[in-house]
């Protein structure tokens, strides 16, 4: 059985070390506006929540363990996408890589607790949809075509930003693949062997991603380190959410339903309103 099409992603909460230095990086530098504050909590985002923050003073890097790879931000535009790129070449922003993967283009880079962040735009859906698994790739981005599109550089994301999907560190593919494909619903759109595989609803590229690359075989990463706390799946309404918990065979609860993959990441599946595909 098949989660809902309309089933996407929703906000990623993150423990970090320094509240006020994780607030500077993702405002100055990602681009983001917090939403709310309160008692060593923050919610930012755009016109929507996109990301939570915990604060837990001294946590170290979760990097190795199981947890989160990268949140990644879609954008509404490819024009979004070079302001963005712009600004973070005006300011100099540390980056990881740019990329272009044929289904979209995409900017890496990682926050002061090593939390990764993609920020992209898809290509065109007409150019990939049914295609996923023979189109996507890994090639260096064409930044000059990029900046074709560029009127202005601008370091706030726009309205419209969502979370097109969560990256995750798991400990094992195929377990992984089983528990998102076979038991959630998601469909397996690519896979790279026992190393990544991603899967989505609604013929999407992905909405999730997993890799053994740093965590095969590691456990979730531990309280003390800046971490995954939970990634938000979005389904569109409370009778798809009883049906994935009818699958689970387990309760909703107010909220949603609360569970783990098998490499032990935290998720919070609950009814969003207005769902969509990314």
């Amino acid at each position: 059985m098949e989660i809902a099409p309309a089933t996407r992603m929703g906000p990623v909460e993150l423990s970090v070390s320094d509240l006020e230095r994780t607030l500077d990086y993702w405002q100055g530098v990602v681009g983001l506006r917090v939403l709310a504050r309160d008692n060593g909590r923050a919610s930012l985002g755009a016109d929507t929540e996109l990301v939570r923050f915990v604060e837990e003073p001294g946590a170290g890097s979760a990097r190795g363990f199981a947890g989160l790879f990268h949140v990644a931000l879609l954008l509404p535009s490819r024009r979004d996408l070079a302001r963005w790129l712009a600004h973070a070449g005006q300011d100099r922003v540390a980056l990881e890589g740019l990329s272009d993967h044929a289904v979209s283009e995409a900017i890496y880079l990682r926050d002061p607790d090593e939390h990764g962040v993609e920020i992209y735009a898809d290509r065109p859906r007409e150019l990939w949809e049914g295609r996923v698994r023979e189109l996507m790739t890994t090639i260096p981005l064409d930044v000059d075509s990029l900046f074709g599109e560029l009127d202005e550089p601008r370091v706030e994301l726009p309205d419209g930003t969502v979370v097109g999907h969560t990256h995750l560190c798991v400990s094992d593919v195929d377990d992984t693949v089983h528990f998102y494909r076979d038991e959630l619903g998601f469909e397996l759109m690519a896979q790279l062997g026992p190393m990544a595989a991603f899967l989505a609803a609604g013929g999407y590229h992905h909405h999730v991603g997993a890799n053994t690359w740093e965590s095969r075989d590691r456990p979730k990463a531990p309280a003390g380190t800046a971490r995954l706390l939970e990634a938000t799946i979005l389904v569109p309404d409370v009778e798809e959410l009883e049906r994935v918990a009818g699958r689970l065979e387990v309760d909703v609860e107010e909220g949603g339903i609360t569970v783990e993959d098998p490499s032990g990441n935290p998720l919070l599946l609950t009814a969003g309103v207005g769902a969509r595909p990314a």
